[in-house]
């Protein structure tokens, strides 16, 4: 079953560089545009280069509206680059994605080392935690209240039933 606009979270609409495209000359920043206005909160983009681990950001992403725009360090070798990000939708739930682009003429930069999410502004994002981003968007696990519900309903029943019996006689 598809989700449908009126009860999906966002979407990516389009992206520049378009995703799968091939480009001689690369891009100044990275452009992605989504159905609905992004949560500033928490926002993850990275480029890795035609290696799979080099990164090539530029700068720490920013939101305006449905528009998330990062700045690109300059290319390097040509090849496919693949740029991972994850934001929040407007109604909390986190979205994650990825596209790719093929920069058919190398770029004169060099990859840049990663820093964390928590740098300071205009150094480049991290992105070792894009490489398996979670579902939940660092929220507790759906499993773990489960278990704890099940723990505490198991505690609740034999308290009940300690109870239930009446104080220990000896001998009965």
């Amino acid at each position: 079953m598809l989700a449908t606009p009126a009860n999906a979270h966002s979407f990516l609409v389009s992206s520049t560089p378009v995703n799968d495209s091939s480009i001689a000359n690369a891009p100044a920043e990275i452009v992605l545009e989504f159905n609905e206005p992004l949560d500033t909160g928490f926002t993850e983009l990275a480029v890795l280069g035609p290696d799979g681990s080099s990164h090539w950001e530029g700068g720490k992403p920013s939101i305006t509206g449905p528009d998330l725009s990062a700045p690109l360090a300059r290319l390097g070798p040509a090849g496919k680059y693949t740029v991972q990000y994850r934001v929040v939708s407007a109604d909390g739930h986190p979205v994650s994605g990825s596209l790719a682009f093929t920069l058919t003429q190398p770029g004169p930069g060099s990859a840049v080392p990663a820093v964390p999410a928590s740098a300071p502004p205009g150094t480049p994002v991290a992105a070792a935690q894009m490489a398996a981003p979670s579902a939940t968007g660092g929220e507790v696990p759906v499993w773990v209240w489960i278990a704890a519900a099940v723990v505490l309903l198991i505690a609740g029943a034999l308290v009940a039933a300690r109870i239930g019996r009446g104080p220990d006689r000896p001998g009965s």
